[in-house]
């Protein structure tokens, strides 16, 4: 598919990446300003990739994982999101997982999902495995220190803020509701998919994504 590229300081600020309570309306907040997008399809392909955050979280076997290390050479997406979301965050893993199914066996074995906890406090390691093994056991679940998870959203231009308790007793945990897809050659995040990325938009990008490709 052809694509343009054009600098527009803060279209994904003002478009993309928006803070969603999981369950409510998506905010007006920008977090960053993202120059040259190139609008693909379903997603955007960044002139100015990010730079792969480089924390280190807990994996759902309680083990230390360090993001960019363990990431590094493979075709990764990676998306901020809690357990306890009832709609964005498990329809985008599952959209994900669903489209990861229909590749090659070589290319699902190469494709590193990885969700990190919006909600640390409450998702821990066990919990987050758990909920992740019904979406996918191959995906990764990270979590840790909030202000660690606010600071590697942050550096990939996605708002993160701390969970809250509502007035009827629920816990929002409010986040930019983003995909970002990290390519094998360079390592950086170059193709970013916003909510309404669909099964099928995963589908036919997943194989470009996996070579380092635009899509």
């Amino acid at each position: 598919m052809r694509t343009t590229r054009a600098t527009v300081a803060a279209l994904l600020a003002a478009a993309a990446l928006t803070l969603t309570a999981c369950g409510g309306e998506p905010g007006n907040k920008p977090v960053a300003e993202v120059n040259a997008p190139a609008k693909t399809k379903a997603g955007t392909v960044l002139d100015r990739p990010f730079t792969k955050p480089d924390v280190t979280l807990t994996d759902t076997t309680g083990k230390p994982w360090n993001l960019r290390e363990q990431t590094k050479g493979r075709p990764t997406l990676i998306y901020f999101g809690y357990t306890n979301c009832p709609d964005v965050c498990p329809l985008t893993m599952s959209n994900i997982a669903v489209a990861k199914k229909a590749l090659p066996k070589a290319d699902q074995d190469k494709l590193q999902v990885v969700f990190i906890t919006t909600d640390p406090e409450r998702d821990t390691p066990a919990s987050l495995g758990a909920w992740l093994q019904a979406q996918d056991p191959s995906f990764t679940g990270l979590t840790g220190d909030f202000p660690a998870v606010q600071a590697a959203a942050r550096t990939l231009g996605i708002g993160v803020e701390a969970s809250k308790k509502e007035a009827d007793g629920s816990v929002v945990s409010m986040h930019g509701a983003q995909v970002i897809a990290f390519s094998p050659r360079t390592d950086e995040g170059y193709v970013l998919y916003g909510e309404g990325t669909t099964v099928d938009d995963y589908t036919k990008d997943l194989p470009k994504i996996i070579k380092g490709e635009n899509p």
